[in-house]
């Protein structure tokens, strides 16, 4: 067992969360930034996640992100690896990002 430490990273992107997890999370060189890298995908399993493949798909080749610090809502060290998520923001969530922009008015 790799003692390396795995965070599950929880950020907001336009009008969506986003749920990944890494094995580095630091401080970026770009100031107000953080740096996500060695993303972590599921390994050839027999089920298809719709999903996790959108994930493959939008962060696959990705060396680093490098995340605005405002929309970055929660990192977490955790033991094992979950589902990655993808979920629309929507006023009234526990945790409203900064960054939604304009909302339409009754």
């Amino acid at each position: 067992m790799s003692n390396k430490p795995l965070y599950k990273i929880v950020f907001a992107s336009g009008a969506k969360v986003y749920e990944l997890y890494a094995k580095r999370v630091i401080s970026s060189d770009l100031y107000g930034f953080v740096r996500v890298s060695e993303l972590c995908f599921a390994v050839n399993s027999v089920v298809l996640d719709p999903t996790e493949e959108r994930m493959k798909e939008e962060f696959g080749n990705t060396d680093a992100l490098h995340l605005p610090m405002h929309s970055v809502i929660r990192v977490e060290e955790v033991k094992e690896r979950g589902a990655t998520k993808i979920r629309d923001c929507v006023p009234g969530d526990k945790v409203v990002p900064f960054n939604l922009g304009p909302t339409s008015r009754s």
